[in-house]
């Protein structure tokens, strides 16, 4: 039988006598019979008084009540009113109403942003069982939310939350026992900005601040995400981290020496803070990756994010998207500056910085690189397919940006090793074979593709032996246009033909002997020549 009473609840050698039997157990402590029958006998009293105010109590209720002695409302009562009309100054009201009612008891207030107790508690590191104040007939005010799954490709139904507006709660972390409040204390008549903020109540002002601080760091720390700056704000990204996670080193194809010292940049700055400090130089690095898209500037950089979460102790990452927001690209820049600093060391990562650091901006965030402030433990990379729309001031100064590594198309070498990759992924397939015999000839008629065109090549090509081996209709071929944009373009099987031997010889690398016939017998070596020419040709159409 559950007792919500106010009644019910006193303090008993620094500990809240709990309402339930699985409460009391939660909160470790028992209660004699004698304590029973008296926690009875106010429940029985409390509901029949709860009764009457929900049927609307007769005259002579109403004249005992009268004659009975005031009581203050509770912080639940005091809320809802406070909440029926225009709301100035809702934290005093909230604060104001539960001192009078807990006054025995040491008050904090924290921001919930600042200092997350229910995922904290979530977490596994305390818990939570909600309760109510009597006096009000809404003990507690939620939202239901419904969650969709993250990815419709997945399957499943989603999930259904809760989204507190306000609500009590009896919290226990660390042996200690807690009231927690938590309130929607946004004041006037808009819905922004939202504030929610949590109202601790402890038998000693010493043991909230212990809490505050724990869950407060707990909530401020990445737990397997990565800070992602958008549209002026920063958000905790764990797809993103995912996907970092899958990026290896040995799966980036590079010319080795480059390789191995973009590698080390990257790991003798982070264990060089002694040798920094020794030298009197700030702690501070930047570099730029440069070069035609697609050739693997976006994969090099999330392999070196991969490397430096495996660290000890792991170096987080902060991704920038966009300085846009509504408080002004200025604002952004401070905020992400802010974080990196409070974060450092970390890896602050600016994606096609040509876009990110307009002209209009551009002196504020060379403010922030090399002003006043310390960036110490922060290495910054910005990668750019436009290297010439980059400012001198940014792109030719060191102290700002200290290096730049160009990413070419790749050479002969790295498509046959690029081959190799597909090979090596097509391994288990039974529908299509892959000889090695097959590799050099497809590097040789990629010549001046990128890995991004390369990789349209063979996804284009085994798509269409997929479509193949479903039906006996002729491959449906990728168009140039459609290629960039991930559709089928079933006209391009009229312009482009079903692999004739009349196609055939019309390719670059078919120089009349035999050795070409004998590739001709591989289905994937005739689709790749057929996707190739056809994405050769888009980028002729381009230049």
């Amino acid at each position: 039988m559950p007792y919500r009473t106010e009644q019910h609840e006193s303090l008993h050698k620094g500990k809240i006598l709990s309402f339930t039997d699985d409460q009391t157990r939660m909160l470790g402590m028992s209660i004699t019979e004698r304590q029973r029958a008296s926690i009875d006998r106010l429940y029985a009293a409390d509901k029949k008084r709860l009764e009457n105010l929900k049927k609307g109590s007769n005259a002579n209720t109403a004249e005992k009540t009268a004659s009975r002695p005031h009581q203050p409302p509770s912080a639940t009562a005091a809320y809802l009113e406070h909440s029926s009309g225009t709301r100035i100054s809702t934290d005093t009201v909230i604060a104001l109403a539960i001192k009078t009612q807990y006054p025995s008891l040491e008050l904090r207030i924290v921001n919930q942003n600042n200092c997350q107790l229910l995922s904290y508690a979530a977490a596994g590191h305390a818990t939570v069982e909600p309760v109510g104040d009597s006096d009000s007939l809404l003990s507690t005010l939620s939202w239901k939310v419904y969650a969709p799954p993250a990815r419709r490709l997945d399957g499943g139904n989603g999930a259904l939350g809760e989204q507190p507006v306000f609500a009590k709660y009896i919290y226990r972390w660390s042996g200690h026992d807690f009231i927690v409040y938590l309130f929607d204390c946004r004041d006037g008549d808009s819905s922004y900005p939202q504030i929610r903020n949590f109202y601790i109540l402890a038998s000693r002002v010493q043991l909230a601040d212990r809490l505050i601080m724990e869950a407060g760091k707990w909530s401020n720390d990445l737990h397997e995400e990565i800070l992602v700056f958008d549209q002026g704000n920063w958000s905790k990204s764990k797809e993103l981290y995912a996907s970092v996670r899958e990026a290896k080193w040995e799966d980036v194809i590079l010319e080795e020496k480059m390789k191995k010292a973009v590698i080390d940049d990257h790991l003798s700055f982070f264990r060089s803070r002694d040798t920094y400090t020794g030298l009197k130089v700030p702690w501070k690095r930047g570099i730029i990756y440069y070069g035609p898209p697609g050739n693997g500037k976006t994969i090099s950089i999330k392999a070196t994010m991969n490397m430096l979460y495996r660290l000890t102790p792991e170096i987080p990452t902060l991704y920038v998207r966009t300085l846009a927001s509504f408080m002004g690209p200025e604002y952004s820049v401070r905020l992400i500056f802010a974080y990196a600093r409070r974060y450092a060391p970390c890896y602050l990562v600016f994606e096609d910085l040509d876009t990110i650091v307009s002209d209009n901006v551009r002196s504020y965030f060379l403010n922030e690189v090399d002003g006043l402030k310390s960036n110490d433990g922060i290495f910054m990379v910005g990668s750019t397919n436009h290297l010439d729309r980059l400012d001198p001031g940014i792109s030719k100064r060191p102290s700002r940006f200290d290096r730049k590594y160009y990413f070419p198309d790749p050479d002969l070498g790295q498509r046959i090793a690029y081959c190799h990759f597909w090979q090596k992924k097509l391994g288990d397939s039974d529908d299509v074979e892959f000889p090695d015999k097959l590799c050099k000839p497809i590097a040789e008629i990629t010549d001046k593709f990128s890995f991004a065109y390369m990789q349209e090549a063979f996804v284009a090509a085994l798509l269409a032996i997929a479509r193949k081996s479903d039906s006996d209709e002729s491959y449906e071929a990728v168009s140039p246009e459609g290629s960039e944009k991930g559709w089928v373009d079933i006209d391009a099987v009229d312009r482009f033909g079903s692999g004739s031997e009349e196609d055939d010889e019309e390719d670059d690398h078919d120089d009349g002997d035999d050795d070409d016939d004998d590739l001709d017998e591989y289905v994937l070596w005739v689709e790749m020549k057929k996707q190739v020419k056809i994405l050769r040709e888009g980028m002729e159409d381009k230049s």
